[in-house]
């Protein structure tokens, strides 16, 4: 944490200029020297003030008293001089002690503030992991255990963006204020840093419940209504937890107890606001297992875009009543070196929360481009669109863009989108569609009947196709197949003039059940799984559908109802 960190390479004196710490010790040095220089002065002083003052001292009050001859003069003012070095050492005596007494609160109040958090008063993280190993030493014996509570406050950056920075620090004091009140007498309090806090408790390992208990209070206290200037505030946390009876072996033996059960009631809360938030998570190995392997996905996403490790698959798109070839959908995959071929439900969602989503599919949907330059003139590409790149402004610039520099005919693309792209801003959508419909590109709407969208959507927003989702139609595969809603989204389609395709045709009962519903592609493993580019390449090659071949060919007479006939045959 920053603002806890000091740096002790320099002393930055009353007048605001610094000097290194090695000027700093010899002027402490050199003072030190004075010091006993003066107080040895001071010494010899006393000294000969008890000596010549044993014979002067007699002197003087018989000569007062008794009009005798007085002492001589220069032992007179010897005894005056030691009198003045006795007060001068006296004098540097008190400074001294004044100056030792500053310097030991200097140290006391330096000490608290590297110690504390200066806003809540709580331990800040460079103190924490250190008090909670004294707290786990003191509560060794028996059945003494400490539990680590990790605390994140949920959606805290909201209320800093809606109403300040200084409602936002009195929300802070205030939880730190009622986590205090929650916890039991032997408890830390301390915060991380930005909205993150951590409580350790003591308690009994055979009453594991206690902890359970803690963590229910401080999310029940913690979420109660909060009141600054007229401004009402409402939060939620969500707790990690972490105890000494679960801490094990660990391979990390550099690190503390006080650190392990940190890191691991880390890990805890983030599955408990991956969970949902407004909860609390017990701290199991498995998630280590999880993050870790997060981690390494991150790592290799990033240079895995940099190194072309992202390939385009094509799924083949089938005219379900001829059986012929119309076009392919891309499908991403990552060859990865390490993992071998992974699966885009592993890596799309890191790539969205990282932010490379785009950057991914720019570059697939360039190599794409490419690959299907090479094919008939009437088969079509279609590509996914994350719900991340529909936010960006610019979206349908990149994309036109990238059709100019592979002089690819907007005719022929098609890109899908989710409804769940339509309830973020629909107004940003409708301009980007409408926009990419002006050069020619096609729009569908990807896992029809998965989300939201009004049929108010569907009419204004200018689609050319639905796509059934492959949930639905999979259900056509039961014994008691249930075809109404297929029916209906088909009639759906056919009112608003949208061509439909069904996705997830996995074998010939989904596709007998598909025929006679009118004109619709088709797209599943009955058709083939997706394949890589040249794969697809040689298949059109034999099918005579590449660019420049004769598409017109026959290859094949038409055959039973159930087979995939026709020039085309997938």
């Amino acid at each position: 944490m920053q603002g806890d960190w000091v740096d002790h390479s320099t002393t930055v004196t009353m007048f605001g200029s610094k000097t290194s710490s090695s000027d700093h010790k010899g002027t402490v040095r050199r003072r030190a020297e004075r010091d006993i220089v003066a107080f040895g002065i001071a010494i010899a002083a006393i000294l000969m003030f008890v000596g010549t003052g044993g014979s002067v001292l007699p002197k003087i009050m018989r000569s007062w008293l008794y009009n005798e001859n007085g002492p001589d003069y220069l032992l007179v003012n010897a005894l005056l001089l030691n009198i003045a070095l006795i007060l001068f050492g006296l004098r540097r005596y008190r400074e001294l002690m004044a100056e030792i007494e500053d310097r030991r609160e200097a140290e006391e109040l330096a000490k608290q503030l590297a110690e504390t958090d200066p806003l809540t008063g709580c331990l800040n993280r460079r103190s924490i992991a250190p008090a909670t190993d004294a707290l786990i030493a003191e509560h060794r014996d028996g059945h003494g255990a400490v539990a680590f509570l990790m605390i994140d406050l949920d959606n805290f950056k909201q209320v800093n963006d809606l109403y300040g920075h200084k409602v936002g620090d009195q929300l802070l004091k205030a939880t730190a204020q009622r986590m205090r009140d929650a916890l039991p007498p032997h408890g830390l309090l301390s915060r991380l840093g930005g909205d993150e806090f951590a409580c350790v408790v003591p308690y009994d390992a055979r009453t594991p419940d206690r902890v359970d208990q803690i963590a229910d209070e401080l999310i029940d206290r913690i979420s109660r209504p909060h009141n600054f200037d007229n401004v009402p505030i409402e939060t939620t946390i969500s707790v990690g937890i972490a105890t000494t009876c679960r801490i094990g072996g660990d391979a990390d033996s550099d690190r503390s107890l006080g650190e392990k059960l940190l890191h691991r009631a880390d890990i805890a809360m983030y599955n408990a606001k991956k969970q949902g938030k407004n909860r609390y998570s017990w701290f199991e190995a498995t998630m280590e297992t999880e993050l870790r392997f997060r981690s390494e996905m991150e790592s290799g996403i990033r240079l895995g875009i940099q190194n072309g490790e992202f390939v385009p698959y094509y799924e083949q798109q089938i005219d379900i009543e001829s059986g012929e070839i119309v076009g392919f959908e891309m499908l991403a995959r990552w060859h990865s070196p390490d993992h071998g071929v992974v699966n885009p439900n592993i890596f799309i969602p890191i790539a969205e929360e990282l932010g490379l989503i785009s950057a991914m599919s720019e570059q697939l949907i360039g190599i794409a481009l490419e690959d299907a330059k090479e094919w008939a003139n009437d088969l079509t590409l279609s590509v996914n669109i994350s719900p991340v790149q529909m936010r960006d402004p610019w979206f349908a610039q990149k994309l036109l863009k990238l059709l100019v520099e592979h002089n690819f005919p907007p005719h022929r693309l098609e890109i899908e989108i989710t409804e769940s792209c339509l309830h973020e801003n629909i107004g940003q959508v409708r301009s980007m569609i409408t926009s990419l419909k002006n050069q020619g590109v096609r729009i569908s709407l990807d896992d029809f009947g998965t989300g939201y969208s009004s049929l108010a959507q569907l009419r204004s927003l200018p689609f050319d196709r639905l796509k059934i989702d492959r949930s639905f139609v999979g259900e056509l595969n039961a014994e008691d197949a249930n075809e109404k809603l297929i029916n209906a989204i088909i009639a759906l389609g056919d009112g608003l003039d949208l061509p439909i395709t069904a996705e997830g045709i996995e074998d010939g009962k989904i596709l007998q059940a598909l025929r006679g519903k009118g004109a619709m592609k088709g797209q599943g493993y009955l058709y083939g799984r997706p394949e890589e580019a040249l794969a697809v390449r040689d298949r059109l090659a034999a099918l005579g559908l590449l660019k420049g071949e004769n598409e017109t060919s026959q290859t094949g007479d038409t055959t039973e109802a159930g087979d995939l006939p026709g020039q085309r045959q997938a």
